[in-house]
């Protein structure tokens, strides 16, 4: 289920049905007043935000679709799963335009970029770079052979990824060099595998980055002046 929410008085006002398991993933449409989500069923729904209909369903994953990310011209949508691939949408059509097949371990993690015609995934074998709109490879990255559960940019081409171990890479989007890791300690109490870092975005000044980790916090981070 998708729940929409009044921030002001902390209540829900809509909720979508249609997803046959759990949700793993959303994104707003930058120009169309639709919501796309992924889940454990396989596919990925677009949704009419004010009305709750279901306007479309993408079939073809044959795993979870666990990101996802829209933008204003084509491919519209693009979607990674589990099973290994990324998939440019025809949203008019509702059928796959291109398969991507470089990763060999499931994708968990897509990012956009603003501005640049292109995008950033990630799995457990690798950080991956494309160009829109044909789906050309541009780099790749390898990063401690650990799976990444998340990634986030800001506007200063800052890519931050995170890991199931609790670490967080940060990277210059355009070169992909890695200038910092740091690791994210777990809050007393809590077992080594509550480490992992399973989201994040920067907020809107793009000075912070917060964190949704599995020992159940939600940290927020600054950039550390002292040593610059």
């Amino acid at each position: 289920m998708i729940k929409c929410w009044d921030l002001e008085y902390n209540k829900t006002i809509r909720s979508y049905h249609g997803h046959l398991s759990g949700v793993t993933c959303m994104a707003i449409h930058p120009v169309q007043n639709v919501l796309v989500t992924g889940g454990r069923d396989s596919t990925a729904r677009m949704w009419d935000i004010r009305t709750k209909h279901q306007v479309q369903v993408f079939c073809g994953h044959s795993d979870i679709v666990s990101s996802l990310g829209c933008r204003e011209t084509e491919p519209q949508l693009i979607t990674g799963s589990h099973d290994k691939t990324i998939r440019f949408w025809d949203i008019v059509a509702n059928k796959t335009a291109q398969v991507l097949t470089n990763h060999k371990k499931g994708v968990r993690a897509i990012v956009l970029h603003n501005k640049l015609q292109s995008f950033c995934s990630a799995a457990a074998d690798k950080i991956r770079f494309w160009r829109f709109p044909d789906g050309e490879m541009l780099r790749s990255e390898l990063v401690n052979n650990e799976i990444l559960n998340c990634l986030a940019l800001n506007d200063d081409d800052v890519l931050v990824a995170g890991e199931n171990n609790g670490k967080l890479h940060f990277f210059d989007y355009q070169t992909g060099y890695r200038f910092q890791t740091i690791t994210s300690v777990p809050q007393p109490g809590s077992l080594s595998s509550e480490a992992g870092v399973f989201g994040m975005a920067f907020d809107k000044s793009s000075m912070r980055l917060i964190t949704g980790e599995c020992d159940k916090t939600i940290k927020v981070w600054k950039e550390d002046t002292n040593n610059l």
